[in-house]
């Protein structure tokens, strides 16, 4: 059952941790059948009690599922290994649009907006009891808010759109609870929602988000939360639409007790309206980060929902980190109300890419998608060879392994900093890799 793999331990904690340390290593596949408690009792000598506290620990941790009769198994994916392992090497000679990183020439300079917030922070020190948030920055937040029709509410700044989801779920659930989230979607999402102890409902997604039908039967099945990316959704570019904004209010409306996360991380370099669902149940987020916009080491999101989820997140952040860096606030509220980059030519830049290799790629008898963000999503029959294939010809791309749970496969482009010349060329090269009918060439 166990191949060479001993586990190992005499206290609950050791023998956790064997198997987490197992999974980890690979030693303890993915879908593997872990020994029933008695069993595992008797070889390491222990209480069976030992080793259910163990089993508990595991499954609080994302690391194993228990099914009634059938027993414990490592999770399909579980939260020790992570979806970074898929992760493809590129070679130095070899073209990498796996990377999912904004094209640098289009972020602003940094360092104008973090000497003018350091030259304020000299005449104006933030000191322990200040106001967490930066008054202006939650100014300039809120107006943008109420312009794309979220509710009024409290803010709260975190570092970045991840750790404000963690807290937003860690302040509203307990282990064992289920998460509804797209699929394909966010790998480091489908990686911590399983690393909190929380079960993963799988909901489809098309160009317009979330399929309402699929969110039905996961709330129907017993989801207490589900996470919805408003728009630039990774890995497949949905944007959520006015028609399925308002299928998905009337979904909501059915399950007022749900809590709803909405992710914002495309504000800035997407041309397309909001359609927010926030307000609709009784417990919400609306998170909004900088770092597609303005660089992924500018680690901040500005996060606003009820009064209830902003009070629970505030009283937990002041335990932990306390808050995020004012002088980091003050750059980026310099960013948001400088003219160091026109924003509106940013998603025009992103939205030529996306629709010159989709373009390309249906010249050649090649479905994709991306109506929004900076990524474009293919479904391929074989993904894994598919990814080998282009990773030969000069080509690295993302596997869709890393974004999915039962979607079909796929393959993520990033076309960030894809250029007119390389488009045709790419096209042609996932025509071949995919076994796609021969291009028709272009003019």
């Amino acid at each position: 059952m166990l191949g060479e793999y001993p586990i190992q331990g005499r206290r609950a904690a050791d023998i956790s941790a064997s198997v987490e340390r197992a999974v980890g290593d690979g030693e303890l596949r993915p879908g593997q059948l872990l020994p029933p408690m008695r069993e595992l009792a008797e070889q390491l000598g222990v209480n069976p009690n030992t080793v259910a506290a163990a089993y508990r620990t595991l499954r609080e941790r994302g690391v194993i599922e228990t099914s009634g009769r059938r027993g414990s198994r490592v999770r399909a994916k579980p939260a020790t290994t992570g979806r970074e392992h898929f992760r493809v090497e590129v070679p130095e000679d070899v073209r990498d649009l796996a990377d999912g990183n904004p094209d640098p020439a289009l972020l602003p300079p940094l360092a104008p907006a973090f000497a003018l917030a350091a030259e304020q922070a000299d005449r104006e020190p933030v000191l322990y009891g200040d106001d967490p948030v930066e008054p202006e920055l939650a100014r300039v937040a809120r107006a943008d808010l109420d312009a794309d029709g979220v509710p009024d509410g409290a803010l709260a700044v975190t570092s970045g759109s991840l750790d404000a989801v963690e807290r937003v779920l860690a302040a509203h659930l307990k282990p064992g609870d289920t998460v509804a989230v797209e699929d394909p979607g966010w790998g480091s999402l489908l990686d911590l929602v399983p690393a909190l102890g929380l079960r993963v409902a799988a909901v489809g997604v098309d160009d317009d988000g979330p399929l309402p039908d699929a969110v039905r039967r996961a709330l129907e099945s017993g989801a207490r939360a589900l996470i919805v990316t408003d728009r630039a959704q990774n890995p497949t570019g949905a944007a959520v639409s006015a028609t399925r904004a308002r299928a998905l209010r009337a979904v909501l409306r059915d399950h007022p007790d749900t809590l709803l996360i909405e992710d914002d991380h495309g504000h800035r370099i997407v041309g397309l309206p909001l359609h927010p669902l926030a307000g609709t149940t009784r417990s919400w987020a609306f998170i909004r980060s900088v770092a597609k916009a303005y660089g992924p080491d500018l680690r901040l999101a500005v996060l606003t929902g009820d009064t209830v989820t902003l009070d629970r997140v505030h009283g937990r952040q002041r335990l932990g980190p306390g808050w995020v860096s004012r002088i980091t606030q003050r750059a980026v509220l310099r960013l948001w109300t400088g003219a160091a980059v026109d924003t509106g030519e940013v998603a025009a830049a992103y939205g030529r890419r996306r629709d010159a290799l989709i373009g390309a790629l249906a010249d050649r008898g090649i479905e994709a998608y991306g109506r929004s963000g900076m990524n474009v999503w293919v479904p391929v029959p074989d993904e894994t060879g598919a990814v080998a294939r282009l990773l030969h010809a000069g080509w690295a791309v993302a596997p869709g392994a890393r974004f999915r749970m039962s979607a079909p496969p796929g393959i993520r482009i990033t076309v960030s900093t894809l250029t007119a010349d390389e488009t045709e060329p790419l096209a042609d090269a996932v025509a071949a890799a995919t076994g796609a009918a021969p291009a028709r060439r272009y003019v």
